[in-house]
């Protein structure tokens, strides 16, 4: 169960687009809410002849961000009785965010995947990328809208999409994912589990090959089938232990060409309201968050993303 929620704010109005999950989560939980701004080091500059001092600038820069974080919270305080802290801390932001995470005080992350500071820092890029795969704590990930922010709107987390490859590994984010079903009485867990396209080669029309080639795609299309099959059962054996927890499941074995397709076109077709996954895996789609993978997924879909890095076992 939730205790308190983290969420790293910039200044931005794309970053505040995680506060209308944050607060809703809170509200449901009875958590309480702690606001982050990580204001980095200004090093001493000359403009047109003018001598900036650094000192003065970082007083006034971590000043501005305090009165925007009382703000935000007086806002915030409008919508939800629960407690709400902010603080502004002094140091790197990836860094400085990740010791945070894990400094055992929160249970969960949520942060919005674009922003833009007011020294034009993006908030995702590389500082998003080296927390998802540093992070112990589990990540929510919200993509920002052009509109303003709805402290009042509350997500529709109706459908949860979860993939899963059969490993230990992948299966740490069950329990993180129905964390937050539990929260949403109506959802619905869809677990995935992908088997390989074995490729399939047009067997020549005569010749001695023909006899051969027909062998291999016979064992072929056997090992798919036995494929498809087992991840069937797994699937339904995990389905079994969360009925047997109270929830609603159902399950589905797609095929995987391209993984981040794949699970882009599952959420879309479940009308899922939020994606859990995990960072790494032996195999299957928990190779989702590597390399240019992790890109498509994470800034690709239009729903909220659960991630976790597992502790390997």
């Amino acid at each position: 169960m939730y205790r308190t929620i983290l969420v790293p704010l910039d200044g931005s109005k794309f970053a505040e687009h995680a506060l209308p999950l944050a607060l809703a989560l809170a509200r449901r939980a009875h958590a309480g809410i702690h606001l982050v701004t990580v204001s980095t080091p200004v090093w001493a500059a000359s403009l047109e002849g003018a001598y900036v001092n650094p000192p003065e600038v970082e007083e006034e820069l971590i000043a501005a961000y305090q009165t925007y974080l009382e703000t935000t919270i007086a806002r915030m305080h409008e919508r939800i009785d629960a407690p709400i802290t902010g603080e502004v801390v002094f140091g790197g932001v990836a860094e400085t965010l990740c010791q945070l995470a894990d400094c055992g005080k929160y249970d969960l992350m949520v942060m919005a995947t674009h922003g833009r500071n007011p020294l034009g820092r993006f908030f995702l890029g590389s500082v998003g990328d080296e927390m998802i795969h540093r992070v112990n704590l589990p990540l929510l990930v919200v993509r920002p809208e052009t509109k303003e922010v709805d402290l009042g709107k509350e997500p529709d987390l109706n459908r949860v999409v979860l993939p899963l490859d059969g490993t230990p590994l992948a299966e740490q984010i069950i329990e993180p994912a129905v964390a937050l079903a539990g929260l949403m009485p109506e959802t619905e867990i869809v677990l995935v589990r992908a088997v390989h396209n074995e490729a399939v080669m047009d067997a020549p029309d005569e010749g001695p090959v023909r006899v051969e080639a027909n062998k291999i795609l016979l064992h072929l299309k056997q090992l798919q089938v036995e494929a498809r099959r087992e991840a069937e059962d797994y699937l339904a054996a995990v389905a079994r232990c969360l009925e047997a927890r109270g929830l609603r499941v159902k399950t589905h074995v797609v095929v995987e060409d391209r993984p981040a397709e794949a699970i882009l076109h599952e959420a879309e077709g479940e009308h899922a309201g939020l994606i859990a996954l995990e960072t790494h895996g032996r195999h299957g789609l928990s190779r989702l968050l590597h390399g240019s993978v992790a890109d498509q997924v994470v800034r690709n879909a239009h729903v909220p993303i659960l991630i976790q890095r597992p502790v390997k076992v």
